[in-house]
C-alpha cells in the first residue's frame, strides 16, 4: 500500500469522503442553500435541495441535520431508492422506529402517529430526509403530501427535504404531482465549483489532511479542473490517484 503520509507529510489520508461537517469547504452558495433550507424546516415547512451529482448534496444534508438540536428536532434520513410506495414507507418506517409490517395505508398511517409521537409525547419535531429522491417512482412521491397532512393540512408536524438531482424538480413540475409540489416551500440549489474554487477546495481538503505544504503544482490544478469540471467528487478521486501515482513515483509533488 502507498504511504501518502511518509510521501507528503499527511497526518491522515487525503480527499476522502470521511469528512466532519464543521470540517466542509465553505462557499457563500452552500451557505445559503443550508441556510435556507434551515429557515425551511424551523418554518415547520417542507423543501428541496437539488444540485448536480458531486456537489457536496449529501455532506449538506449532514450539515443541516447537525444544526437541528436534537433537544427540539427528531432527524431521520433514508436514502432513496427505486422502491414500490409500500416498500419506501418500510424503509421510512425502520429509520422513524416504526413498525415497518402492514398494507400501505396502514404503514402511511403509523408513520403519522410516530411523528405525531415526536411532537407530543418527546417534545420534538419530525424532520425526514431523503437522499437520492431523484431515484424516487412517480407513483411513490405522493407519499410526500400524505406523511405531511395532518388534520386535512390544519396542523403542520413533520418536515420533509428531498435532496437529488436535477430529475426531482422535473418530477415536481408534472401535471399529476401538482398537489406533492404544493408542498415544498423552499428550493436550495448547489453548483459545481469554478476554476479558482476548485484550487482553494484542493488546497483546503490537503491543510485538513495536514500536509506542511499543497503538493500540486499549478499544471497539475489546472489539470484537476480541466477534467473534472468542478465536480467534488471527481477531484477527489483525482487528485488522490495523481497523490498515488507521485509517492508510488518517488516525486514530491503530484503532476
Amino acid at each position: 500500500m502507498i504511504d501518502l503520509r511518509t510521501a507528503f507529510r499527511f497526518q491522515k489520508t487525503p480527499f476522502t469522503r470521511e469528512i466532519r461537517t464543521e470540517d466542509r469547504f465553505r462557499l457563500p452558495f452552500a451557505d445559503e442553500a443550508l441556510e435556507g433550507l434551515h429557515r425551511c424546516v424551523e418554518a415547520r415547512m417542507s423543501g428541496a435541495l437539488i444540485a448536480p451529482a458531486g456537489t457536496g448534496k449529501t455532506v449538506l444534508l449532514r450539515c443541516l441535520k447537525a444544526a437541528l438540536p436534537e433537544a427540539r428536532f427528531q432527524v431521520r434520513d433514508v436514502k432513496v431508492t427505486d422502491l414500490s410506495k409500500r416498500d419506501l414507507c418500510r424503509e421510512i418506517a425502520l429509520a422513524c422506529d416504526a413498525p415497518p409490517a402492514g398494507s400501505y395505508n396502514m404503514l402511511v398511517r403509523r408513520l403519522q402517529e410516530r411523528f405525531e409521537q415526536a411532537v407530543h409525547v418527546d417534545g420534538r419535531r419530525p424532520v425526514l430526509l431523503l437522499d437520492e429522491a431523484q431515484d424516487l417512482r412517480v407513483d411513490s412521491l405522493p407519499i410526500v403530501r400524505l406523511l405531511t397532512n395532518f388534520e386535512m393540512d390544519s396542523r403542520l408536524v413533520l418536515s420533509v427535504v428531498l435532496c437529488g438531482t436535477q430529475r426531482v424538480k422535473a418530477l415536481l413540475e408534472r401535471a399529476d404531482q401538482e398537489a406533492v409540489a404544493r408542498r415544498i416551500y423552499h428550493y436550495a440549489t448547489l453548483r459545481l465549483l469554478s476554476r479558482d474554487e476548485l484550487v482553494q477546495y484542493v488546497k483546503h481538503r490537503c491543510t485538513l489532511a495536514g500536509a506542511p505544504t499543497v503538493p500540486f503544482d499549478e499544471g497539475a490544478l489546472e489539470s484537476l479542473f480541466e477534467i473534472s469540471r468542478g465536480n467534488l467528487r471527481a477531484a477527489d478521486a483525482l487528485a488522490l490517484k495523481a497523490l498515488e501515482r507521485a509517492a508510488q513515483a518517488g516525486c514530491g509533488a503530484a503532476g
